[in-house]
């Protein structure tokens, strides 16, 4: 990890006591066992990790915080009661916010069928959740045979039938996109057209969309709105109100930007925050 802070040490020293690096770059647990967790927290500060893959694949709960991941072309903002799911061997990078709490679960690979071949971002349900704060108490060598192996297989029966959260923005390759998407990440109010965007960035109208969809999937439309969700996320997991949002995102009115998030994730901002704050509450 780099730029970590004091209160990120003591987390930081136990995922370390954990891994081994592997000649081929990759870190991997220094455990055998199908499924391992540990409790990570964060005071004060940030930290931002190097580029780097892990041989177990890996999912991040968050509990409170702030947590961006980058990988396999995308951008993930992981807000409070969801959790990021990295398979195995995936080259990541994570930027952490504080204050946070949060656990980590490495899964060897083929210790379980049907698990999301993706990187995702996935919802965690009341027995997810009990099942990962539970196993993050129990010792990193639990017997294979007893009742912490029964709580390892009910988890990974969890983890098969999770649900795919919306938290995904695609990230283009191309350096002529990558600096659109540097400008409109640093001013998200910018209502300007695709044509003025292509003017900025040196390319055509048409070429910018054509890459666009040919490197994310998404038109600009598309792509900006889902921005605009990332972003609003972000800001709301914070603490900032709809309305501040709304303004920090260019929307003329808060009832826009309402509409706006409910056709994308089929509930209101405040119903959304509302969710997450209720199982934030269950789990304090």
């Amino acid at each position: 990890m780099a730029n970590e802070p004091r209160g990120a040490a003591a987390s930081l020293e136990l995922l370390a006591s954990r891994f081994v690096l592997e000649a081929s770059g990759r870190w991997k647990t220094g455990v055998a066992r199908p499924a391992n967790a540990i409790g990570l927290s964060m005071a004060s500060g940030g930290l931002e990790s190097e580029p780097h893959a892990h041989r177990e694949s890996q999912l991040m709960y968050l509990v409170r915080g702030e947590l961006i991941c980058e990988a396999s072309s995308a951008l993930w903002i992981v807000p409070p009661q969801s959790a990021l799911w990295i398979p195995g061997s995936v080259t990541h990078r994570i930027r952490a916010r504080a204050p946070l709490e949060g656990y980590a679960v490495f899964v060897e690979p083929g210790a379980a069928p049907n698990l999301p071949p993706d990187c995702c971002a996935v919802s965690v349900t009341p027995l997810l959740r009990e099942l990962l704060l539970r196993l993050a108490t129990r010792p990193a060598l639990y017997d294979l045979e007893g009742p912490d192996a029964r709580l390892v297989s009910v988890l990974l029966d969890e983890l098969a039938t999770v649900s795919i959260e919306k938290h995904r923005l695609p990230m283009p390759i191309d350096p002529r996109l990558r600096r659109l998407v540097d400008a409109m990440t640093a001013n998200p109010a910018n209502g300007a057209t695709t044509k003025t965007w292509a003017k900025r960035i040196g390319i055509g109208e048409r070429t910018l969309n054509r890459l666009l969809v040919e490197e994310t999937g998404l038109s600009f439309g598309r792509w900006r709105q889902q921005l605009h969700i990332i972003l609003a996320i972000q800001k709301l997991s914070r603490g900032a109100t709809v309305q501040s949002v709304a303004l920090d995102l260019g929307y003329e009115s808060a009832s826009s930007f309402v509409t706006m998030f409910r056709k994308a994730l089929g509930t209101s901002p405040a119903r959304y925050m509302a969710s997450r704050l209720s199982a934030l509450a269950d789990a304090g």
